[in-house]
């Protein structure tokens, strides 16, 4: 059995919408509302005819398909270049520091502004995996290949990627986070929020929200334990992305303080390592195990596969080259799965 990324379609919608129902809230990129992801995979087909040489305001959903069943299990997103058409707001963790001669002592207080240094960068989110198919690595797969793409269509890009993990949110749907900061500003519970943010955006969370920064001390404690941390679910993308490069640098998102990791696109593990070659042969004979792609914009496929090099050229298992749709002396782009 093998899978493949490729390009969304319109014909993604329905399962598209039924992963999103399965997500469990907090998942601003994949929202269980029909008309949005509607709107995301028009945006996404737009950007994917359209072939220009410089970032902007983007968005390119990948799907990740059985080649056997032709069924969807799994999604990502890529942006090209955030807080473009609307600023893009996250919470930077500072620390102020006083001393007090009379009293003798040095206090530090850590602090919360709102700021849009991030604008501009890339994003790679909106990554979810059929729960029927975690396992085998289609996470990695998933996650990779992102970086693939941006390889693949590296003009299209920023100089800087992020990606924001999901924060702590209780067994009750809620966020300790939103309840002890924004959702004493708003009377709105975390769920109608976040929805509300997932299908308009977070633009009337700055509209309404205090511009000055906000001392953790006042928050609850559940509120200051949640800043910075993953959801547990997503302990494993977070150690990937740690593995592909990007770092915590005391960003967290404004809903439920999750954490914001950043990297250097062309340091991106994926991106820097990455080898491309001309198809020599095609066979049955082992290889290196690879994350393997082949293709611009809407001709992309990406999939698992076991590469031989031979010089400059590349032999390719017959299972990976069906995937791609490749034949002997096309171009393909791998790096090794470990």
């Amino acid at each position: 059995m093998s899978f493949v990324i490729r390009p969304a379609t319109d014909d993604d919608l329905g399962p598209l919408y039924e992963m999103a129902k399965l997500t469990g809230g907090g998942f601003t990129n994949l929202p269980p509302d029909r008309k949005a992801l509607q709107a995301k995979l028009d945006r996404s087909q737009d950007a994917f005819e359209s072939d220009h040489a410089a970032p902007r305001d983007e968005l390119f959903v990948l799907m990740l398909e059985n080649t056997e069943t032709r069924e969807v299990r799994g999604t990502c997103q890529i942006f090209t270049q955030i807080g473009q058409t609307h600023p893009f707001y996250s919470y930077r963790i500072g620390t102020l520091t006083q001393h007090s001669r009379e009293l003798d002592r040095t206090f530090r207080a850590e602090m919360l502004a709102l700021a849009t240094d991030l604008e501009g960068s890339s994003e790679v989110g909106g990554l979810f995996l059929h729960p029927g198919e975690r396992a085998g690595g289609l996470g990695l797969l998933l996650a990779r290949a992102r970086y693939l793409f941006i390889r693949a269509n590296r003009p299209r890009f920023a100089d800087r990627i992020l990606a924001e993990l999901r924060g702590i949110i209780d067994e009750g749907g809620g966020s300790p986070f939103w309840d002890g900061l924004a959702g004493r500003f708003f009377g709105m519970n975390f769920q109608d929020a976040d929805r509300f943010n997932a299908i308009n955006g977070h633009q009337f969370i700055a509209d309404l929200m205090p511009k000055h920064p906000i001392y953790t001390a006042m928050l609850s404690e559940s509120a200051r334990a949640a800043i910075g941390l993953p959801h547990p679910s997503g302990r494993a993308a977070m150690r990937m992305l740690e593995n592909e490069g990007f770092a915590f640098e005391n960003y967290i998102d404004i809903f439920d303080g999750g954490p914001t990791m950043t990297a250097r696109t062309d340091h991106v593990r994926t991106i820097r390592n990455a080898r491309d070659a001309r198809v020599e042969a095609i066979d049955r004979d082992g290889g290196v195990d690879s994350l393997v792609a082949s293709g611009r914009l809407k001709d992309f496929r990406a999939t698992f596969g076991k590469v031989r090099e031979v010089g400059d050229r590349a032999v390719l298992d017959a299972e990976a080259a069906r995937a791609l749709g490749v034949r002997e002396d096309a171009t393909i782009t791998y790096v090794p799965r470990s």
